[in-house]
């Protein structure tokens, strides 16, 4: 029954929180683990795809104080499950569950089976090969239906399509094989932004402000990391293996993402713009970010190298999305401040147009973040769970269009020019905007 309920729960699991996997060959890993279920790897087939898994240094023992009086490695081993038919060995697991009865995914007539721990020879070694002939998302588990034994191995996970003509292997899942393509292109159009935005900034030399360098850094990050997915997608698609590019990609990953929320942090506050100098508040709001986005981006790329199969897979994810949560809502701290600031100034220092200009240009940042944070962070994994597993390019393009239309907006508003709304206002403006700031009422978040 106990091992019947996580079975269950690892099935919900899989569902909700796996990656989608971009297929790349791996070696895992396996160290005494007395787990009934782990999760290996998930794909993409088309007809005539494969998935081949192999197995060394074989080992299992019963741990002390264990009931278990002996071993049967033919009640442990690997699966191909097809995610449209999880619900059918989901109720097989529930209907075991309110019988009584012992469930064992293994003899379930819903899995592929690929070998069992029996079959492994003296020295250690064997594995199993299936070609797909019914195309979907498929997941490869490991099952024991022996609770308490640990099992020692590491596990080579290979799947792949076959190119039409039967000449090469395509590694990248169906639904992500246009995915070279798409960050070549963002990446190109992140070079260009660049170029524009410098550009924009040696023109305007003479109102160029310290935030605008940061701004151009964060574009520079950008481009770099969407130019090393490119490649490491273009690799492993032709070859199994990133051949470093992971690497550099959460390298540029890492200082994107800090430049980021630092960009929000720095234009919320005014800083550059409004004053020159961080209160000691915000200047805490950066010191808590910093370090969260550090560990955001630890935990990031240990998801992504170590897959579902490790231990601590599901406590990095939780960590990874209380981290990026915690920091979407600490940006929006600075932008409140800052609206409200120039709400009070608004009143006491005769400058009633330009304040208004800043007024409404800070009300729409944050309306803007807010959108964008939510819709990349929530709006985005609701869609990603109703699409087709050939359709999950359409995640990626959504991402971008909605990070380049996010950039587009925050680099034209807060450009270096000579008749900023921070910097210039005409004195014809100031009744009209006095009386309007009149009827306003206070901005509620």
């Amino acid at each position: 029954m106990a091992a019947s309920s996580v079975f269950l729960a690892v099935l919900v699991v899989a569902l909700q929180l796996i990656d989608v996997a971009r297929g790349e060959i791996k070696t895992t890993s396996i160290a005494s683990d007395s787990r009934p279920v782990i999760l290996f790897e998930e794909f993409g087939f088309k007809p005539g795809g494969v998935a081949d898994v192999s197995v060394s240094g074989v080992s299992w023992s019963v741990p002390e104080g264990s009931q278990l009086q002996s071993v049967d490695p033919g009640l442990m081993g690997f699966i191909l499950i097809s995610n449209t038919l999880f619900f059918k060995i989901a109720n097989e697991s529930e209907y075991a569950e309110e019988t009584g009865t012992a469930f064992c995914p293994l003899i379930s007539e819903y899995v592929t089976p690929l070998f069992r721990l029996k079959d492994v020879g003296p020295d250690g070694k064997g594995g199993g090969s299936v070609t797909i002939n019914a195309p979907d998302q498929y997941t490869v588990l490991f099952s024991s239906c022996q609770d308490g034994v640990e099992v020692s191995m590491d596990v080579r996970t290979e799947m792949y399509n076959v190119v039409v003509g039967g000449n090469g292997r395509d590694y990248l899942p169906v639904g992500l094989l246009p995915l070279p393509g798409i960050f070549a292109v963002a990446s190109a159009v992140y070079f260009a932004f660049l170029a524009a935005w410098v550009l924009v900034c040696v023109r305007q030399r003479a109102t160029v402000e310290r935030i605008h360098a940061v701004m151009g850094a964060l574009l520079l990050f950008k481009a770099l990391k969407l130019a090393c997915a490119a490649e490491d997608s273009w690799y492993v698609e032709r070859t199994g293996t990133p051949h470093g590019w992971d690497v550099a990609f959460y390298v540029f990953g890492f200082f994107k993402g800090i430049l980021l929320f630092t960009v929000i942090v720095l234009i919320g506050t005014g800083w550059s713009f409004l004053k020159p100098y961080l209160q000691e508040r915000e200047r805490n709001v950066l010191m808590i970010i910093i370090p969260l986005q550090v560990i955001e981006n630890i935990a990031s790329a240990m998801i992504g190298e170590t897959g579902p199969a490790g231990r601590d897979w599901l406590a990095w994810n939780q960590i990874f999305l209380l981290v990026d949560v915690v920091c979407c809502c600490a940006v929006f701290f600075p932008i409140i401040w800052s609206i409200r600031n120039l709400r009070e100034a608004s009143k006491t220092d005769g400058k009633a147009a330009r304040n208004l200009k800043k007024l409404t240009l800070f009300k729409q940042f944050y309306l803007v973040v807010v959108g964008y944070l939510y819709f990349t962070r929530i709006a985005v994994s609701a869609f990603a769970a109703v699409l087709s597993y050939r359709d999950l390019w359409v995640v990626n393009v959504s991402v971008e269009m909605a990070s380049l239309a996010f950039y587009v907006f925050v680099f034209y508003n807060f450009q270096p020019v000579e008749r900023n709304p921070y910097l210039y206002v005409a004195d014809d403006e100031e009744e009209a905007a006095g009386g309007q700031l009149e009827l306003e009422g206070t901005f509620e978040i």
